[in-house]
């Protein structure tokens, strides 16, 4: 059985967004406001499917998915595209590749003890957020 990540997880840190904002070209004003939120994630998980919400005081953003099924999303709220989503499992680990027009965009995910960390990849920028199991 993978990792269990149901829960409600409060943000920590969040090392390098607005670099990874700006590799998503999301406009000067928004990434002033969203680098200083702080993100709340919640995890609703039955085996390999993910019902996620992403809560903050200026945008809610919801994914659902199933493991290994890709599926078409768009990233309303955030960079507003339409991306071609693939989330597998690596070990405990929740990996997902975005095909659509940025390069090397994704995410993963992996818990170590009470932390939810997650990477946020577009081309070659990196960010890094932990979150703390609440």
């Amino acid at each position: 059985m993978p990792a269990d990540y149901n829960g409600r997880w409060e943000m920590v840190s969040n090392e390098n967004f607005e670099e990874y904002m700006k590799a998503l070209d999301i406009d000067f004003a928004t990434r002033k406001i969203a680098v200083h939120l702080t993100q709340t994630k919640v995890f609703v998980q039955n085996g390999d499917k993910f019902e996620t919400n992403t809560l903050s005081t200026f945008r809610n953003y919801e994914v659902n998915f199933t493991v290994g099924e890709e599926f078409e999303e768009h990233t309303k709220g955030l960079d507003n595209r339409q991306v071609q989503t693939l989330v597998v499992w690596d070990g405990d680990n929740l990996v997902c590749t975005q095909k659509g027009e940025k390069a090397n965009r994704g995410w993963k995910h992996w818990i170590e003890g009470d932390k939810l960390h997650l990477e946020l990849t577009c081309g070659d920028t990196v960010c890094h957020q932990v979150f703390k199991k609440k």
